[in-house]
Protein backbone atom coordinates (compact mmCIF):
# COMPACT_ATOMS: atom_id res chain seq x y z
CA UNK A 1 0.00 0.00 0.00
CA UNK A 2 1.53 3.26 -1.05
CA UNK A 3 0.23 5.48 1.65
CA UNK A 4 1.70 8.77 0.66
CA UNK A 5 -0.07 8.91 -2.70
CA UNK A 6 -3.54 7.68 -0.93
CA UNK A 7 -3.21 11.10 1.01
CA UNK A 8 -1.97 13.07 -1.86
CA UNK A 9 -5.33 11.84 -3.39
CA UNK A 10 -7.28 12.50 -0.25
CA UNK A 11 -5.77 16.33 -0.31
CA UNK A 12 -6.36 16.84 -3.86
CA UNK A 13 -9.83 16.17 -3.82
CA UNK A 14 -10.16 17.59 -0.60
CA UNK A 15 -11.40 14.48 1.11
CA UNK A 16 -8.86 15.12 3.71
CA UNK A 17 -9.71 16.35 7.25
CA UNK A 18 -7.08 18.56 8.69
CA UNK A 19 -6.28 19.17 12.26
CA UNK A 20 -4.30 22.19 13.73
CA UNK A 21 -3.34 21.51 17.31
CA UNK A 22 -3.22 25.28 19.43
CA UNK A 23 -5.66 27.70 18.15
CA UNK A 24 -3.27 31.07 18.70
CA UNK A 25 -2.03 33.69 16.61
CA UNK A 26 -0.54 30.85 14.57
CA UNK A 27 -2.75 27.94 15.14
CA UNK A 28 -6.20 30.30 13.87
CA UNK A 29 -5.51 31.70 11.01
CA UNK A 30 -3.64 28.49 9.79
CA UNK A 31 -7.31 26.49 10.28
CA UNK A 32 -8.74 29.40 8.83
CA UNK A 33 -7.22 29.07 5.67
CA UNK A 34 -7.22 25.22 5.47
CA UNK A 35 -11.10 25.31 5.79
CA UNK A 36 -11.38 28.22 3.56
CA UNK A 37 -9.75 26.16 1.08
CA UNK A 38 -12.19 23.11 1.17
CA UNK A 39 -11.05 20.95 3.86
CA UNK A 40 -12.96 20.31 6.79
CA UNK A 41 -10.85 21.21 9.43
CA UNK A 42 -10.31 20.72 13.69
CA UNK A 43 -9.46 22.48 15.87
CA UNK A 44 -7.53 21.40 19.22
CA UNK A 45 -6.26 23.53 22.64
CA UNK A 46 -6.47 22.54 25.66
CA UNK A 47 -8.05 26.20 26.83
CA UNK A 48 -12.02 25.28 26.74
CA UNK A 49 -12.81 29.28 26.72
CA UNK A 50 -11.02 29.19 22.72
CA UNK A 51 -12.68 26.17 22.38
CA UNK A 52 -15.80 27.63 22.95
CA UNK A 53 -15.33 30.52 20.96
CA UNK A 54 -14.65 29.05 17.59
CA UNK A 55 -17.11 26.83 17.87
CA UNK A 56 -20.21 29.62 18.58
CA UNK A 57 -18.02 31.67 15.09
CA UNK A 58 -16.15 34.27 17.58
CA UNK A 59 -13.17 35.58 16.36
CA UNK A 60 -10.40 36.82 19.09
CA UNK A 61 -7.36 36.83 16.79
CA UNK A 62 -6.85 40.73 15.01
CA UNK A 63 -5.50 38.42 11.40
CA UNK A 64 -9.03 36.71 11.09
CA UNK A 65 -12.05 38.10 9.56
CA UNK A 66 -14.57 37.74 11.62
CA UNK A 67 -16.81 36.86 9.20
CA UNK A 68 -15.33 34.18 7.57
CA UNK A 69 -14.49 32.52 10.84
CA UNK A 70 -18.54 32.60 11.47
CA UNK A 71 -19.45 31.40 8.18
CA UNK A 72 -16.72 28.43 8.16
CA UNK A 73 -18.29 27.48 11.38
CA UNK A 74 -21.69 27.26 10.33
CA UNK A 75 -21.20 25.42 6.94
CA UNK A 76 -19.53 22.94 8.58
CA UNK A 77 -16.15 23.72 7.86
CA UNK A 78 -14.32 24.01 11.11
CA UNK A 79 -14.90 22.94 14.50
CA UNK A 80 -12.80 23.27 17.71
CA UNK A 81 -12.43 20.93 20.86
CA UNK A 82 -10.44 19.85 23.82
CA UNK A 83 -10.65 16.06 22.87
CA UNK A 84 -7.56 14.74 21.30
CA UNK A 85 -8.65 11.49 20.99
CA UNK A 86 -10.49 13.00 17.43
CA UNK A 87 -6.77 12.66 16.13
CA UNK A 88 -8.38 10.16 14.68
CA UNK A 89 -10.35 11.25 12.28
CA UNK A 90 -7.47 13.50 10.83
CA UNK A 91 -5.07 13.23 7.69
CA UNK A 92 -3.21 15.88 8.40
CA UNK A 93 -2.29 17.58 11.73
CA UNK A 94 -0.03 20.74 12.20
CA UNK A 95 1.13 21.59 15.49
CA UNK A 96 0.97 25.50 16.15
CA UNK A 97 1.56 25.25 20.14
CA UNK A 98 3.96 27.77 22.26
CA UNK A 99 7.98 27.50 22.55
CA UNK A 100 8.57 29.55 25.19
CA UNK A 101 11.79 30.15 27.10
CA UNK A 102 11.95 29.03 30.56
CA UNK A 103 13.78 31.11 33.58
CA UNK A 104 16.92 30.19 32.43
CA UNK A 105 16.64 31.74 28.96
CA UNK A 106 16.40 27.99 27.47
CA UNK A 107 13.84 26.68 24.97
CA UNK A 108 10.88 25.19 26.40
CA UNK A 109 9.70 22.40 24.21
CA UNK A 110 6.84 20.87 26.81
CA UNK A 111 3.90 22.04 25.05
CA UNK A 112 5.59 20.16 21.57
CA UNK A 113 6.04 17.26 23.38
CA UNK A 114 2.73 17.02 25.31
CA UNK A 115 0.88 17.58 21.47
CA UNK A 116 3.33 15.44 20.06
CA UNK A 117 2.54 12.19 22.72
CA UNK A 118 -1.41 13.19 22.17
CA UNK A 119 -1.14 12.48 18.73
CA UNK A 120 1.02 9.85 18.44
CA UNK A 121 -1.57 8.00 21.04
CA UNK A 122 -4.45 8.92 18.40
CA UNK A 123 -2.66 8.82 15.32
CA UNK A 124 -3.46 5.83 12.29
CA UNK A 125 -1.05 4.92 9.35
CA UNK A 126 -0.74 7.24 6.75
CA UNK A 127 -0.88 10.27 8.30
CA UNK A 128 0.93 13.37 7.78
CA UNK A 129 2.09 15.43 11.12
CA UNK A 130 3.64 19.22 10.77
CA UNK A 131 5.77 21.10 13.20
CA UNK A 132 5.38 24.76 12.66
CA UNK A 133 6.14 26.37 16.13
CA UNK A 134 9.40 27.86 15.99
CA UNK A 135 11.69 25.64 17.55
CA UNK A 136 15.81 24.75 17.55
CA UNK A 137 17.68 22.64 14.54
CA UNK A 138 16.92 19.07 15.61
CA UNK A 139 13.52 19.57 17.62
CA UNK A 140 11.50 17.53 14.72
CA UNK A 141 13.50 14.40 14.54
CA UNK A 142 14.33 14.45 18.73
CA UNK A 143 10.67 15.25 19.71
CA UNK A 144 8.35 14.45 17.14
CA UNK A 145 10.02 11.68 15.48
CA UNK A 146 11.02 9.66 18.34
CA UNK A 147 7.58 9.83 20.28
CA UNK A 148 5.91 8.69 16.74
CA UNK A 149 7.94 6.15 16.01
CA UNK A 150 8.01 4.93 20.30
CA UNK A 151 4.02 4.43 19.09
CA UNK A 152 5.37 1.72 15.98
CA UNK A 153 4.56 4.43 13.20
CA UNK A 154 7.66 4.53 10.34
CA UNK A 155 8.74 7.68 8.98
CA UNK A 156 8.09 7.90 5.72
CA UNK A 157 6.20 4.81 5.33
CA UNK A 158 3.41 4.62 7.59
CA UNK A 159 4.04 8.22 8.76
CA UNK A 160 4.94 11.54 6.78
CA UNK A 161 6.63 13.71 8.98
CA UNK A 162 7.62 17.72 7.94
CA UNK A 163 8.60 20.80 9.37
CA UNK A 164 7.31 24.27 7.84
CA UNK A 165 7.98 27.09 10.26
CA UNK A 166 5.25 30.02 10.63
CA UNK A 167 4.92 33.14 9.12
CA UNK A 168 3.35 35.26 10.88
CA UNK A 169 3.45 39.23 11.41
CA UNK A 170 0.59 40.37 13.13
CA UNK A 171 -1.05 43.52 10.98
CA UNK A 172 0.71 43.24 8.41
CA UNK A 173 -2.14 44.66 5.77
CA UNK A 174 0.03 43.04 2.79
CA UNK A 175 1.19 39.52 3.95
CA UNK A 176 -1.04 37.57 5.99
CA UNK A 177 -1.06 33.10 6.15
CA UNK A 178 -2.87 33.28 2.96
CA UNK A 179 0.06 34.78 0.56
CA UNK A 180 3.19 34.34 2.53
CA UNK A 181 5.86 31.94 1.18
CA UNK A 182 6.10 29.09 3.05
CA UNK A 183 9.64 26.76 3.54
CA UNK A 184 8.83 22.83 4.15
CA UNK A 185 11.17 20.04 5.14
CA UNK A 186 10.59 16.68 5.16
CA UNK A 187 12.56 14.05 7.43
CA UNK A 188 12.20 11.97 3.72
CA UNK A 189 11.59 13.41 0.38
CA UNK A 190 7.96 11.67 0.63
CA UNK A 191 7.60 13.41 3.86
CA UNK A 192 8.07 16.39 2.22
CA UNK A 193 6.16 16.08 -1.04
CA UNK A 194 3.10 15.06 1.02
CA UNK A 195 3.75 18.08 3.12
CA UNK A 196 4.47 20.32 0.33
CA UNK A 197 1.10 18.68 -1.37
CA UNK A 198 -1.14 20.29 0.98
CA UNK A 199 0.39 23.24 1.26
CA UNK A 200 -0.04 24.22 -2.05
CA UNK A 201 -4.00 23.48 -2.27
CA UNK A 202 -4.18 25.49 0.63
CA UNK A 203 -1.70 28.87 0.05
CA UNK A 204 -1.22 31.59 -2.36
CA UNK A 205 2.29 31.67 -1.61
CA UNK A 206 5.48 29.53 -3.02
CA UNK A 207 6.13 26.50 -1.43
CA UNK A 208 10.03 26.05 -1.29
CA UNK A 209 10.95 22.91 -0.43
CA UNK A 210 14.13 21.88 1.85
CA UNK A 211 16.28 19.05 1.91
CA UNK A 212 15.82 18.50 6.09
CA UNK A 213 13.36 19.69 9.22
CA UNK A 214 16.89 20.63 10.35
CA UNK A 215 17.49 23.72 7.85
CA UNK A 216 13.70 24.39 7.60
CA UNK A 217 13.82 24.95 11.49
CA UNK A 218 17.39 26.76 11.22
CA UNK A 219 15.73 28.97 8.31
CA UNK A 220 13.43 30.43 10.45
CA UNK A 221 15.79 31.10 13.07
CA UNK A 222 18.08 32.62 10.93
CA UNK A 223 15.05 35.30 9.84
CA UNK A 224 14.54 36.44 13.46
CA UNK A 225 17.88 36.62 13.84
CA UNK A 226 18.82 38.86 11.31
CA UNK A 227 15.97 41.17 12.84
CA UNK A 228 17.10 40.88 16.16
CA UNK A 229 20.61 42.34 15.07
CA UNK A 230 19.74 44.76 12.97
CA UNK A 231 17.45 45.82 15.00
CA UNK A 232 19.53 45.83 17.86
CA UNK A 233 22.35 47.78 15.28
CA UNK A 234 19.68 50.64 15.18
CA UNK A 235 19.16 50.87 19.04
CA UNK A 236 23.20 51.27 19.45
CA UNK A 237 23.16 53.91 17.00
CA UNK A 238 19.84 55.60 18.42
CA UNK A 239 22.29 55.61 21.63
CA UNK A 240 25.27 56.88 20.14
CA UNK A 241 23.25 59.52 17.91
CA UNK A 242 21.60 60.82 20.76
CA UNK A 243 25.15 61.42 22.55
CA UNK A 244 26.85 63.11 19.54
CA UNK A 245 23.31 65.25 19.47
CA UNK A 246 22.15 63.93 15.55
CA UNK A 247 18.42 62.54 14.69
CA UNK A 248 19.11 58.73 14.22
CA UNK A 249 16.01 58.77 12.04
CA UNK A 250 16.99 61.34 9.49
CA UNK A 251 20.02 59.25 9.45
CA UNK A 252 18.24 55.58 8.65
CA UNK A 253 15.94 58.23 6.00
CA UNK A 254 19.38 59.13 4.42
CA UNK A 255 21.17 55.88 4.42
CA UNK A 256 17.78 54.33 3.06
CA UNK A 257 18.19 55.82 -0.24
CA UNK A 258 20.76 53.86 -1.37
CA UNK A 259 19.46 51.31 -4.04
CA UNK A 260 21.77 48.62 -2.67
CA UNK A 261 23.38 46.52 0.31
CA UNK A 262 20.97 48.45 2.80
CA UNK A 263 17.96 47.19 4.65
CA UNK A 264 16.37 50.03 6.72
CA UNK A 265 15.48 48.81 10.64
CA UNK A 266 14.45 50.94 13.20
CA UNK A 267 15.47 51.82 17.13
CA UNK A 268 12.83 51.53 19.48
CA UNK A 269 12.16 51.11 23.74
CA UNK A 270 13.34 47.33 22.58
CA UNK A 271 11.66 44.18 21.09
CA UNK A 272 8.18 42.69 21.38
CA UNK A 273 6.45 40.00 20.40
CA UNK A 274 7.30 36.13 20.67
CA UNK A 275 9.71 35.79 17.64
CA UNK A 276 12.13 38.23 17.59
CA UNK A 277 12.98 38.50 21.20
CA UNK A 278 13.11 35.06 21.53
CA UNK A 279 13.92 33.08 19.07
CA UNK A 280 17.52 33.80 18.71
CA UNK A 281 17.90 32.49 21.83
CA UNK A 282 17.02 28.86 21.29
CA UNK A 283 19.89 29.23 18.56
CA UNK A 284 22.27 29.68 21.55
CA UNK A 285 21.09 27.10 23.48
CA UNK A 286 21.51 24.70 20.60
CA UNK A 287 25.17 26.04 19.89
CA UNK A 288 26.34 25.01 23.35
CA UNK A 289 26.46 21.46 22.05
CA UNK A 290 28.95 21.99 19.17
CA UNK A 291 30.79 23.89 22.07
CA UNK A 292 30.26 26.91 19.92
CA UNK A 293 29.50 30.83 21.89
CA UNK A 294 27.03 32.83 19.74
CA UNK A 295 28.79 36.03 20.34
CA UNK A 296 26.93 38.64 17.99
CA UNK A 297 23.20 36.49 18.82
CA UNK A 298 23.69 37.29 22.22
CA UNK A 299 25.44 40.78 22.37
CA UNK A 300 22.57 41.77 20.04
CA UNK A 301 20.35 40.64 22.93
CA UNK A 302 21.72 42.60 25.31
CA UNK A 303 21.86 45.87 23.51
CA UNK A 304 18.08 45.30 22.95
CA UNK A 305 16.92 44.39 26.22
CA UNK A 306 18.95 46.85 27.81
CA UNK A 307 16.57 50.08 26.03
CA UNK A 308 13.68 50.06 28.51
CA UNK A 309 16.15 51.16 31.00
CA UNK A 310 17.91 53.72 28.62
CA UNK A 311 14.38 55.14 28.22
CA UNK A 312 13.72 55.59 31.39
CA UNK A 313 17.13 57.11 32.23
CA UNK A 314 16.38 59.27 29.53
CA UNK A 315 13.38 60.60 30.79
CA UNK A 316 14.95 61.58 33.71
CA UNK A 317 17.42 63.64 32.05
CA UNK A 318 14.55 65.25 30.42
CA UNK A 319 12.49 65.63 33.39
CA UNK A 320 15.81 67.07 35.15
CA UNK A 321 15.65 69.36 32.57
CA UNK A 322 12.67 70.85 33.84
CA UNK A 323 13.90 70.60 36.96
CA UNK A 324 11.13 68.22 38.28
CA UNK A 325 11.91 64.46 39.67
CA UNK A 326 10.62 61.17 38.04
CA UNK A 327 9.58 59.99 41.21
CA UNK A 328 5.92 61.92 41.40
CA UNK A 329 6.06 63.26 38.37
CA UNK A 330 2.35 61.88 35.95
CA UNK A 331 3.45 59.95 32.70
CA UNK A 332 1.15 59.32 30.36
CA UNK A 333 2.17 56.03 28.51
CA UNK A 334 0.83 55.50 25.11
CA UNK A 335 0.73 52.13 23.90
CA UNK A 336 1.11 48.48 25.50
CA UNK A 337 1.16 46.59 22.28
CA UNK A 338 4.98 45.81 20.53
CA UNK A 339 3.95 46.75 17.76
CA UNK A 340 1.35 49.15 15.87
CA UNK A 341 -2.16 49.06 15.38
CA UNK A 342 -2.38 44.94 16.85
CA UNK A 343 -3.82 43.97 20.25
CA UNK A 344 -0.96 41.69 20.92
CA UNK A 345 1.74 42.51 23.66
CA UNK A 346 3.51 39.84 24.34
CA UNK A 347 7.14 40.12 25.41
CA UNK A 348 6.26 44.38 25.02
CA UNK A 349 8.88 45.87 26.45
CA UNK A 350 6.44 48.04 27.62
CA UNK A 351 6.23 46.21 30.36
CA UNK A 352 9.40 46.94 31.84
CA UNK A 353 9.14 50.22 31.04
CA UNK A 354 5.95 50.83 33.49
CA UNK A 355 7.30 48.44 35.83
CA UNK A 356 10.94 50.45 35.68
CA UNK A 357 8.76 53.88 35.99
CA UNK A 358 6.87 52.58 39.16
CA UNK A 359 9.55 51.36 40.64
CA UNK A 360 10.70 54.87 40.55
CA UNK A 361 7.75 56.54 42.08
CA UNK A 362 6.31 57.79 38.69
CA UNK A 363 2.59 58.31 38.67
CA UNK A 364 1.57 56.61 35.01
CA UNK A 365 -1.69 56.45 33.15
CA UNK A 366 -1.64 53.58 30.14
CA UNK A 367 -3.65 53.87 26.94
CA UNK A 368 -4.09 51.53 24.12
CA UNK A 369 -6.87 51.22 22.19
CA UNK A 370 -6.30 48.09 21.00
CA UNK A 371 -5.21 46.49 24.47
CA UNK A 372 -8.32 46.71 27.24
CA UNK A 373 -6.56 45.07 30.06
CA UNK A 374 -2.87 43.50 30.37
CA UNK A 375 -1.08 41.59 32.83
CA UNK A 376 1.84 42.66 34.62
CA UNK A 377 3.93 40.75 37.25
CA UNK A 378 0.77 38.50 37.68
CA UNK A 379 -1.49 41.13 38.17
CA UNK A 380 -4.48 42.28 35.57
CA UNK A 381 -4.40 45.83 34.86
CA UNK A 382 -7.08 48.20 32.74
CA UNK A 383 -5.51 50.90 30.39
CA UNK A 384 -7.61 54.40 29.92
CA UNK A 385 -8.95 55.82 27.44
CA UNK A 386 -7.03 58.61 25.57
CA UNK A 387 -8.32 62.08 26.57
CA UNK A 388 -7.13 65.90 26.66
CA UNK A 389 -7.09 65.61 29.77
CA UNK A 390 -4.48 63.53 30.68
CA UNK A 391 -2.23 64.26 27.71
CA UNK A 392 -2.61 68.12 29.23
CA UNK A 393 -2.23 67.16 33.10
CA UNK A 394 0.86 64.57 32.37
CA UNK A 395 4.00 65.96 32.84
CA UNK A 396 5.72 63.80 30.15
CA UNK A 397 3.91 61.77 27.13
CA UNK A 398 6.07 58.61 26.52
CA UNK A 399 4.83 57.05 23.04
CA UNK A 400 6.10 53.96 23.09
CA UNK A 401 3.64 52.42 20.13
CA UNK A 402 2.98 54.28 17.40
CA UNK A 403 -1.16 53.41 16.85
CA UNK A 404 -2.78 55.44 14.33
CA UNK A 405 -5.81 55.87 16.51
CA UNK A 406 -3.93 58.04 18.43
CA UNK A 407 -4.77 61.47 17.81
CA UNK A 408 -1.61 63.60 17.48
CA UNK A 409 -2.55 66.93 16.76
CA UNK A 410 -4.02 66.84 20.61
CA UNK A 411 -0.62 65.53 21.64
CA UNK A 412 0.91 68.58 19.37
CA UNK A 413 -1.26 70.87 21.30
CA UNK A 414 -2.03 69.71 24.75
CA UNK A 415 1.20 67.97 26.02
CA UNK A 416 3.91 69.82 27.61
CA UNK A 417 6.88 67.44 27.00
CA UNK A 418 6.78 64.58 24.71
CA UNK A 419 9.14 61.95 24.10
CA UNK A 420 8.77 59.48 21.00
CA UNK A 421 10.30 56.51 21.22
CA UNK A 422 8.49 55.74 17.22
CA UNK A 423 8.85 58.79 15.23
CA UNK A 424 5.35 58.52 15.76
CA UNK A 425 5.08 62.50 15.01
CA UNK A 426 7.24 62.41 11.93
CA UNK A 427 4.22 64.04 9.97
CA UNK A 428 2.62 66.41 12.37
CA UNK A 429 2.89 69.29 14.09
CA UNK A 430 5.52 68.61 17.33
CA UNK A 431 5.22 70.55 20.86
CA UNK A 432 7.19 72.63 21.93
CA UNK A 433 9.31 70.24 23.74
CA UNK A 434 9.63 66.96 21.64
CA UNK A 435 12.31 64.59 21.98
CA UNK A 436 13.17 61.62 19.97
CA UNK A 437 14.56 58.52 20.66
Amino acid sequence: MNYANDLINKIDSKEAVIGVVGLGYVGLPLAVEKAKAGFRVIGFDVQQARVDQVNSGVNYIGDVVDAELKDLVDKGLLTATTDYQKISEVDAVAICVPTPLDIYQQPDTSYVEASTLEIAKNAHEGMLVVLESTTYPGTTEEIVQTELEKHGFKCGENMFIAYSPERVDPGNKQFKTKNTPKVVGGITQECTRVAATLYRSVLEGDVHEVSSPSVAEMEKIFENTFRNINIALSNEMAILCEKMGIDVWEVIDAAKTKPYGFMAFYPGPGLGGHCIPIDPFYLTYKAREFNYHTRLIELAGEINNSMPEFVVNRMMHILNGESKALRGAKIAILGVAYKKDIDDYRESPVLPILDLLEREGALTSVVDPHVKMFKMNGQERKTEDFNEGMIEEADLVLITTDHSDFDYNVISNKAKIVFDTRNAMKHYKKPEKYIKL
